[in-house]
């Protein structure tokens, strides 16, 4: 095979094709995003259909290519869990047997009581809630007392609201990361997300200036293989943030929106680097998934399929493309949360052989593994590379 200098890993963040086998265990009766983003009016993804994304197994809906340009698959979650931080940590090469911990009830009073005494300040709800109604329901209160607006939900994660008039954004940050210096261990959750807001009761509105302060992957990464051996590794959108920075050589930023993204990362390809260029596009979960936007999602893919035509016209020779997802969060199920998925994978270049069917993968560290052999780096990851049954 011809080398393959760049490699592009794009990530439709919680684009699930639907239930894996043990998704009930997860809370999930049969989820399936792509099917209910496809019935929408505003879902029109030809590029996608022709590189196969409605060839792959299982998937028994959409417009099937009759010759597929791309290789793809199905995708299996091995590790023990359905959000952001362990499907990312996955497709980077780490299966993760244990739960990261979740908190249904809130978060305990020994947690409560040093997260208080770090910040200075006290703690408004402390519960699993929506994003958008706990600034609602506790902005008035978050305004009239100082304190902060602490909540969670059913993925491992701590959030902290603040109004921008009232607690500056960098401060905000601050109170993230001591947050971040209890939070380990036992109760080391995923990720400390900062949510600043603006606006006057009862019109906040949540600005771009989020920001994730995740746990150190536990072990070794292909990001880590590849900064080692002197490739590099380009994070566009929240992929630093994931990583906690381990192992990125480069990092673009939070993106404004997927557009945004996607326009950086068509910016990238007109660069001479050799290594990864891993983009992670959230707009599809968190503006659309957990708010149980079925159109909005469909607009979306709508869009990135749109600018994906522009990204494949730029493709060169020793380019190799990677759609997938890292886990489901089906607009027409009930609730706000994630669901258990399985995952697409496109595979596409000069360099790859066309209508592949790889079947149904175990685990999302297949990708990972496949990346090493490109680059010809050691990984030590439970993921078996597929390179050989897709290389011209």
């Amino acid at each position: 095979m011809k080398k393959i200098r760049r490699v592009f890993l794009i990530v439709l963040d919680s684009c699930g094709i639907g239930g894996a086998t043990d998704a009930q265990a997860f809370g999930d009766d049969n989820p399936n995003t792509l099917r209910s983003i496809v019935e929408s009016k505003n879902f029109c993804t030809p590029n996608l259909a022709r590189l196969g994304l409605f060839n792959i197994d299982g998937v028994d809906f959409g417009q099937r290519a009759e010759n597929p340009d791309g290789s793809f698959a199905r995708v299996v979650e091995a590790s023990n869990g359905k959000d952001t931080t362990i499907g990312h940590w996955e497709i980077a090469g780490l299966v993760s047997e244990r739960p990261l911990p979740t908190y249904p009830e809130g978060f305990p009073p020994e947690v409560v009581a040093a997260l208080e005494k770090s910040f200075g300040r006290k703690i408004l709800c402390n519960r699993p809630y929506s994003g958008t109604q706990v600034i609602r329901d506790y902005g008035r209160a978050h305004e009239e007392t100082g304190a902060l607006i602490v909540y969670t939900s059913a993925d491992s994660v701590l959030q902290i609201a603040a109004n921008e008039k009232l607690v500056p954004v960098d401060e905000l940050y601050r109170y993230c990361r001591a947050a971040r210096e209890i939070m380990q261990g036992d109760c080391g959750v995923g990720r400390i997300i900062a949510r600043p807001f603006v606006g006057d009761f009862p019109n906040y509105e949540r600005t771009p200036r989020r920001h994730d302060f995740s746990l150190k992957p536990p072990a070794k990464t292909i990001l880590d293989a590849l900064t080692e051996n002197d490739f590099a590794t380009i994070g566009v959108g929240k992929i630093a943030d994931i990583f906690a920075g381990q192992g990125i050589s480069r990092s673009l930023g939070i993106n404004v929106d997927n557009t945004d993204g996607m326009n950086k990362t068509l910016r990238v390809m007109d660069e001479n680097f050799r290594g990864l260029c891993f983009v992670n596009l959230v707009d599809f979960d968190m503006k659309f998934g957990h708010r149980r936007d079925v159109d909005g999602y469909a607009q979306a893919m709508t869009t990135f399929d749109a600018q994906l035509g522009d990204f494949l016209n730029k493709m060169r020779d020793d380019d190799l493309l990677m759609i997938t997802a890292d886990h489901g969060c089906d607009p027409a199920a009930k609730g706000t949360d994630h669901t258990r998925e399985n995952v697409p994978l496109i595979v596409y270049g000069s360099r790859v052989r066309a209508g592949v069917n790889l079947g149904t993968l175990n685990t999302f560290a297949d990708i990972a593994a496949t990346v090493a052999e490109i680059f010809s780096v050691t990984l030590e990851t439970r993921g078996k590379s597929f390179l050989s049954s897709i290389a011209r």
